[in-house]
């Protein structure tokens, strides 16, 4: 597939397969223009307003990235890159699983240290899709030794974006491995073109929804799976 242009209602768009970063980065040449990615989930951009929408491949976690000031919303609220992991994932609509566990472990104060981090953040449909009461029994007191285990699991220490995991893919010859701090492996593989889908150590896939989501101290991608550690 190659970019090219075509003009619908009198109005000029640019069709780009690349990530939103690099169609992102077509505002700044040539007149203004509205661009579409359906690579993810469609991209509707003006130049000239420094705009930018992401409709969300999940439409239970849709997103929009203000262009203007580098913020995605997910799960219906803003995600300020000024802002740590824990205090944008509270104002999070689809990850109030994710959030009341983090509470129950008591990793509130971990994931609000200088980091970085990058965090595999659950929706809440993915808790969703675990055993019936799965959740409840792991928030409980006794299990939280269990719970830190799998929370930890989701977390990787340093900045890893979308663009470094396919370079790191590719270096790789098909998969990259990074450690988490659990201390067990997650793998990551191409899935087409662009996308990337984390395997965890139990041979579950997930595939990653909404990529690069800036925090003051570090990275989130959004998840449609619960990893389990082995």
């Amino acid at each position: 597939m190659k970019e090219g242009s075509v003009r619908k209602g009198g109005k000029k768009f640019f069709s780009c397969i690349h990530p939103a970063e690099r169609c992102v980065k077509q505002m700044t040449a040539g007149p203004a223009v509205h661009i579409v990615n359906p690579i993810e989930g469609g991209i509707l951009v003006k130049r000239k307003l420094a705009l930018l929408v992401l409709g969300s491949v999940l439409a239970a976690a849709p997103v929009v990235w203000a262009a203007s000031e580098n913020v995605v919303v997910v799960g219906g609220q803003p995600m300020y890159p000024t802002k740590t992991i824990v205090m944008n994932a509270i104002n999070s609509a689809d990850h109030t699983p994710l959030v009341a566990a983090v509470k129950a472990a008591g990793l509130v104060d971990a994931l609000n240290g200088k980091g970085p981090f990058t965090v595999f953040a659950p929706t809440n449909e993915a808790s969703n899709d675990l055993p019936p009461g799965t959740v409840d029994t792991l928030l409980k007191p006794e299990n939280k030794a269990t719970l830190t285990k799998i929370l930890t699991y989701h977390v990787v220490p340093g900045d890893y974006s979308s663009t470094e995991l396919r370079r790191m893919i590719m270096a790789g010859h098909g998969q990259a491995t990074l450690k988490t701090l659990e201390g067990g492996t997650l793998t990551f593989m191409m899935n087409g073109s662009q996308n990337i889908v984390v395997k965890d150590e139990k041979g579950n896939v997930a595939d990653i929804s909404i990529y690069d989501v800036r925090q003051s101290n570090g990275v989130i991608h959004v998840i449609d799976r619960v990893l389990m550690p082995g």
